[in-house]
């Protein structure tokens, strides 16, 4: 049996459509379950190896740039990816089809729609963060081999996962990356200049620009109209905003910020809070999408209408800045300092994958030795025969429920 190897480079197919886009991102928004590091996984196996829409060095290095800023990096990386295929629209039909699922959802518990609940439903759930196990593991195999060849890389990739391993701070994993980037500097010039993807060169400089004013602009400037007008709307806004743009290391980081903005002035109770918070892991798609769940039940508006300030209010600034970035990063990392520093990155975010399947991944989700089969098995689905991400969770969901009902 012959194997197929991952592409290392690979020939751009020229722009899409938004509405292909939308497709594509839609069906993932109804896939993708375990969290922003599984959903990286699950974009690498689409975007990376089955369609092409960009390479693998490529790929890395939005990664990368997404861990560095706030906000949803996932999220950001899928909204990048959308804007490379299809401008301005593909970005928002990206955003729109990866996002719009769970939120709905979200929004219909919100309204009292039944929650996963009794031994099914629990089983249900355990395989679907089994399922995050194969998809991470498979994420770590593959770029690991393509972004760590040698010692150096290779040690930046521990060294990246023991920062992270060893700290309880959410901002080690800037810090690990910040290390990777110096050490890149040191132990990675001698390589010759590569020739890097094109993932920014849709957005001008002024737009650039723009991006960066209008988001100093809203997270200064919110607050501010808020006092004065008094308004409970705009206050609740400028705390989804805030949430968003102040949140570093994952979506699940953004809860603590969340939690002071709403369940503090009294908007939400806790155990209103805590009930939407476990009711976001049960769906596929970004955590940030628990915002549309808190604005449906917020006091300041609540329902349909809550739910879209929500999600505006959370994803905006996480937008502004990628874009405010992604023009003059784009100009930069061909310069040779600044490409031996994102070989530094790219290890470090092998690193921190690694970092993330111990934990969260693996020590909240394997219990027992069928776990380990169970999620081993899908990683050879995924890995060695190339089997579609869907697959994977229907096994994973399936074999969750099985257990659940032979105890």
């Amino acid at each position: 049996m012959t194997t197929q190897t991952e592409p290392s480079t690979v020939e751009r197919p020229s722009g899409g459509a938004p509405l292909e886009v939308l497709q594509v991102f839609s069906r993932l928004g109804l896939t993708c379950f375990g969290g922003p590091i599984a959903h990286l996984g699950y974009f690498r196996d689409e975007f990376v190896v089955r369609r092409r829409w960009i390479d693998e060095q490529a790929y890395a290095d939005l990664v990368g740039l997404c861990q560095f800023l706030p906000g949803p990096a996932s999220s950001q990386v899928g909204f990048a990816l959308g804007l490379q295929r299809a401008g301005y629209l593909g970005a928002l039909a990206a955003w729109a089809g990866f996002t719009l699922p769970s939120a709905a959802a979200l929004v219909l518990f919100a309204y009292g729609a039944a929650a996963l609940d009794g031994p099914i439903g629990a089983g249900l759930l355990h395989g679907l963060k089994l399922t995050a196990v194969a998809i991470v593991a498979q994420a770590v195999w593959g770029m690991s081999r393509q972004l760590c060849p040698d010692r150096q890389r290779a040690t930046i990739a521990v060294a990246a996962a023991l920062v992270v391993l060893l700290s309880s701070e959410p901002m080690a994993q800037l810090g690990a990356i910040a290390l990777g980037g110096l050490a890149g500097l040191v132990w990675c010039r001698s390589d010759a200049l590569q020739r890097f993807g094109d993932v920014g060169a849709r957005v001008s400089r002024p737009a650039g620009i723009a991006a960066l004013l209008g988001f100093v602009v809203l997270l200064l400037g919110l607050p501010l109209l808020g006092s004065i007008t008094g308004s409970s709307i705009i206050a609740a806004f400028d705390a989804f905003y805030r949430a968003g743009a102040l949140v570093f290391g994952g979506g699940h980081v953004v809860l603590p910020l969340l939690r002071d903005g709403f369940v503090g002035p009294g908007w939400v109770s806790d155990d209103a809070f805590l009930a939407g918070y476990g009711a976001a892991q049960a769906v596929p798609g970004p955590l940030f999408s628990f915002a549309a769940y808190l604005g449906a039940i917020a006091a300041p508006a609540s329902g349909l209408t809550g739910a879209a300030i929500g999600l505006i209010g959370i994803f905006l600034p996480g937008f502004l800045i990628l874009l405010g970035v992604l023009p003059f990063w784009h100009g930069l990392r061909h310069y040779p300092a600044a490409q031996a520093m994102m070989r530094g990155v790219n290890a470090a975010v092998v690193g921190l994958l690694g970092a993330a399947l111990y934990t969260p991944v693996w020590t909240s989700t394997i219990r027992e030795t069928s776990d380990v089969a169970i999620a081993l098995t899908g990683f050879a689905l995924l890995a060695i025969w190339r089997a579609p991400p869907l697959l994977v969770v229907a096994f994973s969901a399936a074999a969750g429920v099985t257990g659940a009902l032979l105890r």
